[in-house]
């Protein structure tokens, strides 16, 4: 078992704003290759900050399920971690293709929207669940893919 110690920045502040606290984590193993996929660039930079510190290794970060559907075709995450909103198509559609591609990616959606917003949507996707954006950890992520998620 790993002991980490990390600093965590709340998602969102610029660094002038940015109040930190010290937490003590402990993971089993590593956790595997992850995309990002967020048409905002700050909240894509801080979530792979997060969950890189851990032990996710961020393989790679798209601002559209285009740009999503083509990095996760040629690099074959483990996880995608991917935004319901996006520019060109929504996260329903890109795990749908994905799905339909034969992705082996477990995706997980997030948004700033609570999972009751989507009613059914979530449970009828290709997905492994859904993590709302103020509560992505590595642990959160990490109970979600083991199945402990509602």
């Amino acid at each position: 078992m790993t002991v980490t110690v990390a600093r965590v920045f709340p998602l969102g502040r610029t660094p002038a704003e940015e109040q930190t606290e010290t937490v003590i984590a402990k993971f089993q193993t590593p956790r595997g290759t992850l995309v990002v996929v967020d048409d905002h660039a700050r909240f894509r930079e801080a979530v792979g900050e997060r969950l890189a510190a851990a032990g996710w290794r961020i393989v790679g970060e798209a601002a559209t399920g285009a740009a999503a559907i083509d990095l996760v075709t040629r690099l074959a995450p483990d996880v995608v971690l991917l935004d319901v909103v996006l520019p060109d198509m929504d996260g329903f559609a890109v795990a749908d293709r994905l799905a339909a591609a034969g992705s082996p990616s477990a995706v997980v959606l997030t948004s700033g929207h609570e999972r009751s917003d989507f009613a059914g949507r979530v449970r009828a996707a290709p997905v492994r669940g859904f993590l709302p954006k103020e509560r992505i950890s590595g642990p959160a992520l990490a109970t979600l893919l083991a199945g402990d998620q509602p």
